[in-house]
């Protein structure tokens, strides 16, 4: 389709800085506002990952209008409801799995919900830079009394705080669908991993808790993995990492968190990244590389592994293990885990990096077994009464 639009990563010739644009599919001339709206989110200090995701979304809202004559700039309700309405009921075009699997598949309304958050926020830009009319901006939201606050939030003496902008295109989700993995399905992750590697990668994110941008942006120097680290003039005590924010990492990895902080590691951590550095010192190319996690198996050798790379290896190991493995679930087990354990959640709260206690919310997960505690030891304390 000729008046079609995709999603493309682009390199300043002068700087050599990759970047995420919006361009035409036919002659990849660049669709101007939707480049300014990525290249917004950069400024914001958003990772290049979430720049990718984001043009890939807005390139779909302005196929989505090219195809049935709608002026992207000035959506109506009708049309935004359709958008949403269209998301999940149209097929994803057969491709990889999907391709062999030879079955329809749709998108989530969790997906669908990701996707109507970036239009508005690129039609909200639009407005703000004048592209669009702001009578765009009321179709975007709608008034919402909060019958029941999320915990930690203030609803004001009078309950003056009640009353809050609502997204006015999105799926009612009674499940948030976050997902964590048990102790034995990430020891059996291990052991489906072939190389040192990648197991000291999956332990790093169950260990800590980091998120995978954290992880592949680790450069050695950040890895404390002594018993002392003040002869690097490091005053923290016991093997730990350290998570700063960089913009310059090589695979364009990115933590999230703006403030540094440090995680102290186990043992077990330390042992299997010691087999990561034999395995990593038979690599030549790799010897003098800076980044903690680089290609040890195939070109470019010794590079920062990517986002792509990272998947790929998680994918297979989700086919091997028969259940989802994704980077974020070890996240989510490392937080449960610790709260579950009695951790104060201060504590949990500085060590998965968020900044409101209100991120915290998702990561509590009550299992059978904790139900069936509760029960017995009421059952119990009544015997003795």
């Amino acid at each position: 389709m000729d008046s079609g639009f995709m999603a493309e990563r682009a390199v300043d010739p002068a700087t050599g800085e990759a970047r995420w644009v919006v361009a035409r599919s036919a002659t990849l001339e660049l669709q101007l506002e939707a480049t300014a709206f990525i290249a917004s989110l950069r400024s914001r200090g958003l990772s290049p990952n979430t720049e990718r995701v984001y043009a890939g979304r807005i390139a779909l809202y302005l196929n989505h209008c090219a195809e049935r004559s709608l002026d992207w700039r000035a959506p109506s309700f009708l049309s935004l409801s359709g958008l949403q309405r269209w998301l999940v009921t149209e097929p994803l075009l057969p491709r990889g799995r999907r391709l062999r699997q030879g079955k329809p598949v749709f998108r989530s309304r969790n997906t669908a919900n990701a996707v109507m958050t970036a239009v508005g926020g690129f039609l909200r830009f639009g407005v703000a830079n004048g592209w669009v009319a702001p009578s765009v901006a009321g179709l975007l939201s709608q008034s919402k009394h909060l019958v029941h606050a999320p915990a930690g939030y203030e609803v004001g003496e009078r309950d003056q705080f009640r009353i809050i902008d609502a997204a006015a295109f999105r799926f009612r989700i009674t499940e948030p669908g976050y997902e964590d993995l048990t102790p034995d399905q990430i020891t059996h992750m291990m052991d489906l991993a072939l190389r040192a590697r990648d197991r000291f990668l999956i332990a790093l994110l169950a260990c800590t808790g980091v998120r995978i941008g954290e992880a592949l942006g680790l450069h050695r120097q950040d890895v404390h993995l002594l018993a002392s680290s003040r002869a690097l003039g490091c005053t923290t005590e016991g093997p730990h990492i350290h998570i700063h924010r960089r913009t310059d990492n090589p695979n364009q990895a990115l933590a999230k968190a703006r403030k540094p902080r440090t995680i102290p590691v186990t043992a077990d951590l330390v042992a299997l990244y010691t087999d990561y550095q034999y395995e990593r010192d038979a690599v030549p190319e790799a010897a003098d590389g800076d980044m903690v996690f680089v290609n040890l198996f195939r070109p470019p050798l010794g590079r920062a592994m990517s986002y792509p790379n990272t998947k790929d290896m998680f994918d297979r190991l989700a086919r091997a293990a028969r259940h989802a493995c994704r980077p974020h679930m070890l996240r989510h087990s490392a937080a449960t885990a610790w709260l579950r354990a009695g951790v104060d959640r201060d504590v949990v709260q500085y060590l998965m990096g968020h900044v409101s206690p209100l991120s915290m919310e998702r990561y509590r997960h009550v299992d059978d077994t904790e139900t069936r505690a509760a029960v017995d030891r009421l059952e119990a304390l009544r015997a003795r009464q």
